[in-house]
């Protein structure tokens, strides 16, 4: 008997985002129950962010993209020009693709990885307006957070939280003296680096008004790399942090980074879902974050595995760094209830009966 044909369309493949990891991670999932093919729009380039399964096919459209109506049509059809003439699924993973014409024997799933207000928030009226996501079969969205919003725009949505493939049984060594923070650095600072570094900034001021010597120790490493990075280093060096805070560029082998600090920092000012956070608590880091609105309240559980800070609250942040930069057996229970909480919540078997029940609507 064949195997259905899986199809993952995305803006690029290579990319180093976690819309990337997400569909790599998915492969992984499903590479036994389908043939699958990812629908790249952009031009093929020598790496991916993490390996793909061995047998997953790549079609590169190598597409230039137009607001233009037709041109959205005709961008419709070259995609289902690609689909087999069999039974078909397809994840679509950014806006560039919505399927107007459908093709038969097909299931037409959209995977949203932004919150409500970052992608739809023009539609967010009184009255229902539903835009192009309409034409999907099937919204998915990452966190129950926004579910009522969401469902203004789709009559059929699930909420299917990201997973990771592989929980490592390493844990971090709670002893080490550094902070970690990930992400790329965009022009509108989304992962928050700036307001991190005024944290961090607070952090200095009131290690200073604390006798605790081993304080004077810690350091904030952030990786990441991108068009603000110069603002950032210009950000550091203007509050006289530059011998505290390490910058690093982004690695493949983010495992020893991982294992390399004591405690995950998120500053973002939105998120989808993010990864980090999951990665993160999957080495048993403890795990700070603003409660903006998808993402964080998902995975961390307010003073259990880590803490919630109100967006915005530069002091409250800073504060509970400190709490945990002082407290070296908080750090580490938090860190094993991190761990657990990833295990049960967001492993591939907690998942994939989420995503089998969806496959079976068509």
């Amino acid at each position: 008997m064949k195997k259905t044909h899986l199809y993952f369309t995305i803006h690029d493949i290579h990319g180093y985002g976690g819309t990337e990891r997400v569909v790599i991670n998915l492969c992984h999932l499903f590479h036994k129950l389908f043939d699958i093919t990812i629908i790249s729009y952009l031009e093929e380039k020598p790496n991916f962010l993490a390996p793909l399964p061995q047998d997953t096919k790549i079609i590169y459209l190598n597409h230039n993209f137009s607001k233009a109506f037709l041109s959205k049509l005709r961008f419709n059809r070259l995609i289902n020009a690609k689909l087999s003439n069999e039974r078909n699924i397809v994840i679509a993973n950014c806006n560039h693709f919505f399927p107007f014409i459908k093709k038969a024997h097909t299931l037409y799933i959209r995977l949203e990885h932004y919150n409500f207000d970052f992608l739809f928030k023009k539609y967010h009226t009184k009255t229902p307006i539903y835009p192009r996501v309409r034409f999907f079969d099937v919204l998915v969205i990452l966190s129950s957070f926004e579910q009522r919003l969401y469902a203004k725009l789709h009559a059929n949505i699930r909420v299917i939280p990201n997973f990771l493939p592989h929980i490592s049984e390493k844990n971090t060594d709670c002893n080490q003296h550094r902070i970690l923070s990930v992400g790329r650095m965009d022009e509108k600072d989304q992962k928050g680096f700036l307001r991190l570094i005024e944290i961090w900034a607070n952090v200095q001021e009131k290690i200073k008004q604390i006798s605790q010597e081993n304080l004077h120790s810690w350091q904030l490493v952030i990786v990441g790399d991108g068009v603000m990075r110069e603002h950032i280093v210009s950000t550091i060096q203007a509050k006289n942090l530059q011998d505290t805070i390490i910058l690093k560029p982004f690695t493949k082998d983010m495992e020893s980074q991982y294992l390399h600090a004591s405690i995950y920092a998120m500053s973002s000012h939105f998120e989808g879902f993010p990864m980090v956070l999951l990665e993160a608590s999957a080495y048993a880091l403890p795990c700070i974050a603003f409660d903006i609105a998808t993402g964080p309240s998902d995975i961390i559980k307010h003073e259990e595995s880590g803490y919630l800070i109100e967006n915005g609250n530069i002091q409250e942040y800073a504060n509970k760094l400190i709490t945990l930069m002082s407290d070296k057996q908080k750090r580490e229970s938090m860190g094993l209830c991190a761990k657990q909480r990833v295990k049960h919540k967001f492993s591939k078997d907690a998942i994939m009966p989420l995503w089998e029940d969806i496959f079976r609507e068509k």
